[in-house]
């Protein structure tokens, strides 16, 4: 099968940064949307995707304005789900109960949150349906971390280690199938 270029953007800073925020519909700033556009605005690509969290879509959204290519939605790009976590401050959160997330996000996930293997599952399936074509999704931390589970083969503990910040752009070089695998070709912070 024919290999292609996914390019995985960050959404830039949203409103309450710093916080735990997995499905909250945090607003982004317009600097956040803004460092998007600068990181991504040169890019050469055939399709453009982005989470529906509105933190990612604004940027996705802003891309496709400026290189005349629709922008599809889709969900399965969203970022964890910090169940009772979410909003909050890590502080505010049990030292102990958060330190285990970090350990096995699976195993021990945050109280009516996602468990780790279930975002690998959505994000599996997005990336299964993408066709072979150079590529630019507007997504989350937690979503291009999966993605480098799942194409990389990176285990949840080496995954901490990649520094992702806002507007965070990762290239990977995409070879699809029954089991799909990935090169990484960039990153640029």
């Amino acid at each position: 099968m024919t290999d292609f270029v996914l390019h995985l953007l960050r959404h830039g800073e949203p409103e309450g940064a710093g916080r735990l925020i997995g499905r909250s519909d945090a607003a982004p700033l317009p600097s956040g949307v803004a460092a998007c556009v600068d990181r991504a605005g040169g890019l050469a690509v055939n399709r453009l995707v982005a989470s529906d969290l509105t933190r990612a879509r604004a940027a996705g959204e802003a891309l496709s304005r400026m290189n005349a290519i629709p922008l599809m939605v889709d969900a399965r790009w969203r970022e964890l789900d910090f169940g009772a976590w979410d909003g909050l401050l890590t502080a505010q959160v049990d030292s102990h109960a958060l330190g285990r997330f970090w350990d096995d996000p699976d195993s021990s996930p945050p109280p009516g949150g996602e468990r780790w293997s279930a975002m690998q599952t959505r994000v599996s399936a997005a990336i299964a349906g993408l066709s072979p074509q150079t590529t630019l999704v507007v997504t989350h931390a937690g979503a291009m971390r999966a993605a480098l589970a799942l194409l990389c083969g990176f285990d949840h503990s080496r995954l901490w280690a990649f520094d992702l910040p806002y507007a965070a752009l990762l290239t990977l070089r995409v070879w699809p199938g029954d089991t799909p695998s990935a090169q990484i070709i960039g990153l640029r912070t």
